[in-house]
């Protein structure tokens, strides 16, 4: 069976000026809220035409909902008048993880839902029971089978307002919860919620539906529930992971890029840990300008992920890239999940220099340069952390199962290749299985 790769020519510099995709990480949450609106359209304009995007719309299609995606301008219409079923296939279901945010619709508008596994990225252990205690506190019966199917229903198909804390300010949990909360009887308190932006915007599309929440942007939420939410016409906030993925890029390949139609704010400590390492960053308005001269040096960096407003797990793999042709030895410490250097693999096979510490720290010290490789993208960030590698090493590379970036970047090769790199989408055969 053939599968997508990229051919990459790297050693080209990046220039020129873009504007990147809608959060997916915001969009997720909306398109999953739509089924409650019993009546008209949701309609949401830049939505990204990404394989997680697709997979929501195939677990909407499959609850009964109609899903117009018009991919030349982004714009989505959602009727959700017909839904009908709370069961997620498991076919769609097990292949990404946003398949949990179904959880609070479907038992909203259904008084059940049935979920057999979410699937997404391998990055170490990102269990949702807590979206299941939370569900109960809130008066709904969970149960589990043998063959993995959970099952969460509500006997009088309403939430009850309570008071709900999270041992950790995940972003879909918030998410879930809050929307529970939203029409839940009563009021419902929920502490050490997550202050990331994609949660903002998806507060703020609920509060856009009819949803009572306050305190979006802290850390404690007070939500009132309310009987209905309304159909809405909504555009999510910018994409700041990959709007932070071409700022790397730029930094990687010595470019000089504009990306227009973003929130800088929302990259603080990404912008300030690239002026550490000697990237030149302009902020104007709504834009960002990064560049950085080929002849000029990277200096090595620390990090920690944390939770936003921390450094971003997400990005933290592209800038262990960024780090492999640093000169001096740079020291990355993950700790939101315990399975991120997937990537390392990939990226010793073009040369650099990593090892993993006892302690899990990954310690880069910075190379020359990367040799062009064959290689794997392992998950939607390895994949566009050695996307970024390529286009730093001089000479042909071939990255295997790109459906991984494709999950999250919109046409990438089409984005990159604007400003001056060379990427081809070509059809690949698997590797033939070896006979001992």
């Amino acid at each position: 069976m053939n599968t997508s790769a990229f051919r990459v020519m790297g050693g080209k510099p990046l220039r020129g000026t873009v504007q990147v995709q809608k959060a997916k990480n915001a969009i997720l949450g909306m398109i999953a809220a739509s089924i409650v609106a019993e009546e008209g359209e949701t309609v949401l304009h830049g939505v990204p035409n990404i394989e997680d995007v697709q997979r929501a719309f195939e677990l909407l299609r499959a609850v009964g909902a109609k899903v117009n995606h018009d991919e030349l301008n982004g714009t989505v219409r959602i009727d959700a008048s017909s839904v009908t079923t709370g069961i997620l296939p498991e076919e769609t279901a097990a292949k990404f993880r946003g398949s949990v945010l179904f959880l609070a619709p479907l038992q909203i508008r259904l008084g059940y839902v049935e979920l057999p596994g979410s699937g997404g990225c391998d990055i170490g252990t990102r269990k949702i029971d807590f979206h299941h205690r939370g569900f109960a506190r809130l008066g709904a019966r969970v149960q589990y089978f043998e063959d993995g199917r959970t099952v969460i229903d509500l006997e009088n198909r309403r939430f009850t307002g309570t008071s709900l804390y999270l041992d950790l300010p995940s972003h879909t949990g918030t998410e879930n919860l809050m929307f529970a909360a939203a029409m839940a009887d009563g009021q419902t308190i929920l502490e050490n919620a997550s202050v990331e932006p994609e949660v903002l915007d998806f507060g703020n599309f609920l509060i856009g539906m009819g949803a009572d929440i306050r305190g979006l942007g802290t850390h404690t939420l007070l939500i009132n529930g309310v009987e209905k939410l309304r159909a809405i016409e909504y555009t999510p906030m910018p994409d700041r992971l990959v709007t932070g993925t071409v700022m790397v890029a730029t930094a990687i390949t010595g470019g000089d890029v504009t990306i227009r139609d973003v929130e800088p704010d929302h990259l603080r400590i990404v912008i300030a840990k690239l002026e550490q390492m000697g990237v030149s960053i302009e902020v104007d308005g709504k834009s960002i300008r990064v560049f950085r001269p080929r002849n000029r040096d990277l200096n090595p960096i620390n990090i920690q992920t944390d939770f936003y407003p921390g450094f971003p797990t997400d990005l933290q793999p592209c800038f262990a890239a960024l780090s492999s042709v640093a000169r001096g030895t740079s020291y990355i410490r993950e700790r939101v999940f315990d399975n991120r250097y997937d990537y390392v693999d990939a990226l010793l096979q073009m040369g650099a220099d990593i090892i993993i510490s006892q302690n899990d720290v990954c310690i880069i010290k910075g190379v020359n340069k990367l040799r062009p490789a064959r290689i794997r993208a392992e998950s939607i960030r390895a994949g566009a952390t050695v996307l970024l590698a390529t286009l730093a090493a001089n000479g042909e590379s071939i990255i295997e199962n790109v459906y991984q970036i494709d999950r999250g970047y919109e046409d990438v090769e089409y984005l990159l290749n604007q400003l001056g790199a060379d990427i081809t989408r070509i059809e690949t055969q698997p590797a033939p299985a070896i006979a001992w």
